[in-house]
């Protein structure tokens, strides 16, 4: 991330993301984008993940974890796939448009984290400021920052991970995984 968006920037980027996901939701086209009219900031590579809530339960997450393409391509690629291709729920429906908030984060870029065992990794961690990716050979999983709020307790939020990255939830504790951190710009609709 080179720069912190500033408060028009996240406002067009929460447009983008609300537009994208009403579009989706009813199979419309986008609309073409300007990137004339956008800063650097919005049309540089960005990693974004999009959440939507409803009455703050969870409601469709989905980002990406490297920045491939420009960022504000990503959050309205990635508010269409919260709202219809994540696999833990049902697609969205048109008359729960109304009511979902939509989080965007902005992703700094990974960094390894190295660590000696499972309690150096617990020492290690720095809740609520790192977003975490376990990996364990084919498999990865990552939390946002954000999950800290929900599972405070470090040792609870690698088992949490572990269990959504489809293994064992002790597998922090008994094998040596790869684990890499990275920091936010959380933004969301006041609605």
């Amino acid at each position: 991330m080179s720069n912190p968006l500033n408060d028009g920037e996240k406002q067009v980027l929460l447009k983008l993301a609300r537009e994208a996901l009403e579009c989706g939701v009813m199979r419309k086209p986008l609309p073409p984008l300007d990137t004339k009219l956008l800063s650097l900031n919005l049309i540089e590579n960005g990693a974004s993940f999009v959440t939507l809530t409803i009455d703050d339960d969870l409601r469709g997450c989905i980002g990406a974890l490297e920045a491939t393409q420009p960022l504000v391509q990503d959050v309205r690629e990635h508010a269409i796939a919260a709202a219809l291709s994540d696999p833990r729920f049902l697609p969205v429906a048109e008359n729960e448009l109304s009511s979902i908030k939509l989080e965007v984060s902005r992703l700094t870029a990974p960094v390894l984290l190295e660590y000696s065992s499972g309690e150096d990794l617990l020492k290690k961690l720095r809740p609520h400021v790192d977003g975490v990716i376990l990996q364990h050979g084919r498999y990865r999983a990552t939390f946002l920052p954000q999950v800290w709020e929900k599972i405070p307790d470090p040792a609870e939020f690698l088992s949490a991970l572990c269990h959504k990255m489809g293994a064992s939830q002790n597998l922090w504790r008994d094998t040596k995984l790869q684990v890499y951190t990275y920091q936010v710009e959380e933004f969301h609709e006041l609605i």
